[in-house]
This record gives C-alpha cells, sequence and structure tokens, in this order.
C-alpha cells in the first residue's frame, strides 16, 4: 500500500530546466566553454550542478579542480536566483497535486537542485510547509542516477512517521531516465512525467504527459502492484 510520495523538482513540479540551461550557458561561456542545449539535455540534465561542471569538464578535457568547479557553481547559482526572481516557475496542476497529496500521505523531495533554490520556490507559492523532507545536493554524497537522494528521503520520512515506511511503499514521481533509475535503485516504485523527454523514451511503472494529468488514485494503484 501506499504510504508516501517523493516528488523529484526540476523538471517534475519545477518549469525549470530551460532555466538551469540558460544559466550553465552564461556561466560556461564566461570561462569560454560552449554548451548547447542538445548536450545539456542529452548528457548532463541528470547531474547535480557540481556533477555537471565536472562531467562537462571531463568531456572537454579541461582541467579544473575541486575549487574552480565550487567557483562556477556559486556562479551559476547567482544567475539562477536572477532568472526566477519573483516568478512561478511551477508546472501548471504541480501546486493542487501537492497540496492533495500532502493531505493523504508524508510527502518529500529528492532533488539533485540546490536547497535553498528548491526552498526559495517553495516559500513563494507557499508548498513549504507541505513537505516532511526536502533532499537537496548538499545532502547526499552521490547524485542521482545514485539511489542515495530517494535512499536519503526515505530515511528522513521515517523520522516522523507513526509507522515505519519501507521504499516499496513509496512512489517517486520523476522526468528523467536519471531520476528513474535512483528512485527503482533505492526500490521506489516510478511515475515519469514526460515534461522533459519523450513518454516513450521514460521506463517507469507509470508515464503520464504532464502533472496535471496525475492523481492521487493513480499513485495508490501504482503501489498496489
Amino acid at each position: 500500500m501506499l504510504k508516501a510520495i517523493v516528488f523529484d523538482f526540476d523538471g517534475v513540479l519545477a518549469n525549470s530546466e530551460p532555466l538551469h540551461f540558460r544559466a550553465f550557458r552564461d556561466v560556461l561561456a564566461a570561462s569560454g566553454v560552449a554548451l548547447s542545449e542538445a548536450d545539456y539535455y542529452g548528457r548532463y540534465l541528470g547531474f547535480d550542478d557540481v556533477g555537471s561542471f565536472a562531467a562537462i569538464a571531463q568531456d572537454r578535457g579541461l582541467a579544473w579542480d575541486a575549487a574552480f568547479i565550487a567557483e562556477l557553481t556559486r556562479r551559476k547559482a547567482v544567475v539562477m536566483e536572477a532568472l526566477v526572481r519573483d516568478v512561478s516557475v511551477l508546472f501548471p496542476g504541480a501546486a493542487a497535486l501537492v497540496r492533495d497529496a500532502a493531505a493523504a500521505f508524508p510527502i518529500a523531495i529528492a532533488s539533485g537542485a540546490l536547497g535553498h533554490e528548491i526552498r526559495r520556490v517553495l516559500d513563494r507559492e507557499r508548498l513549504t510547509s507541505c513537505f516532511t523532507a526536502i533532499v537537496s545536493a548538499e545532502d547526499t554524497p552521490s547524485s542521482k542516477p545514485a539511489p542515495d537522494p530517494y535512499a536519503r528521503a526515505v530515511v528522513l520520512l521515517n523520522t516522523s512517521a507513526a509507522a515505519p515506511i519501507g521504499p516499496h511503499e513509496c512512489v517517486a514521481v520523476e522526468d528523467s531516465g536519471p531520476g528513474l533509475e535512483s528512485a527503482r535503485g533505492a526500490g521506489l516504485h516510478t511515475v515519469a512525467v514526460a515534461h522533459t523527454y519523450p513518454a516513450a523514451a521514460l521506463d517507469a511503472d507509470l508515464v503520464v504527459d504532464s502533472i496535471d494529468r496525475l492523481t492521487i488514485d493513480a499513485l495508490v494503484r501504482i503501489a498496489a502492484r
């Protein structure tokens, strides 16, 4: 039976992947590195910011050390903050689903985004209190596609649960292959939202076209399989 729901953030609740691409592109351009939209979505989207910059450096044969990657990550966060300032980036239907889900089950976020970026959006939309746990890029030793983010979310959900919650009693809502791999690796059921990639490219227990097509009843049925 379903006991908890864990949402990815960028690409599932927030229509922010195009903004992340712009921020990466602009920061990299200032360092003389070109990043195409096709490369971003095809190669780097599944990583957190540090992982993306590290993968870009490896792919381009660039000798960027950890300190420089940390500085690029800081610059990218500044650009991202400017892009989302005073605008709603939620997908249509996302806020309503979050509120409905929180009224029925404990819910969490497992994301490769920075914690302050997630909370800034949720605070603006008055959704932060809906979540029992928020796992962000800083909270796990490995990012997606490793299972760490979802495994950590389940641990945090259990800290305030009246009864134990097992991974097989949770459903993850994702938008990318690496995210789905992470959720499966942690033992969760999976739902994919085809916001970022075509439905045919997503391997999940259920695939929906958009977040506003997803219902609590559908999530319950997935967990009952």
